[in-house]
């Protein structure tokens, strides 16, 4: 029986809900319909979030991001709309999606939009030394 796309995320619990951690998609191949003039659209969506209770599981995202396939939206909606979705089922610390749409009427649009679970702080930043490539090995 052949899968087929849906709205449904499903999700797992955060192996280490202890501590903050990145985790980081890319999603090359997103196509939703233009909703003016019925052509694809096509854009990279860039994931990154902080989890807190629950992870997204990776099938069922996909099929959810197929799920716009034939569907029109704005850049601007469909980017809010799928961060709404997945805030909505894991309930993330933070939560970045990029969508870098390309060429449309010679213009290329990127939507970045944020959800940050209130109260959370990120801690600080901390800077590391940088290590050029295979600094590992000697020569």
């Amino acid at each position: 029986m052949p899968t087929l796309p849906a709205k449904t995320l499903e999700t797992f619990p955060n192996p280490a809900p202890h501590r903050d951690y990145q985790i980081h998609m890319e999603i090359p191949e997103f196509t939703c319909l233009c909703p003016k003039t019925g052509q694809p659209d096509f854009a990279v969506l860039t994931l990154d979030y902080l989890p807190d209770k629950l992870c997204v599981e990776l099938k069922s995202l996909k099929l959810y991001v197929w799920s716009f396939r034939d569907e029109g939206h704005f850049h601007e909606d469909v980017t809010n709309r799928i961060l709404d979705d997945l805030v909505k089922a894991i309930k993330p610390r933070f939560m970045r999606l990029t969508a870098r749409f390309y060429v449309r009427g010679g213009i290329f649009t990127n939507v970045v939009a944020e959800h940050r679970k209130k109260g959370w702080q990120p801690a600080p930043r901390i800077e590391l030394a940088e290590f050029p490539a295979q600094s590992n090995t000697r020569g």
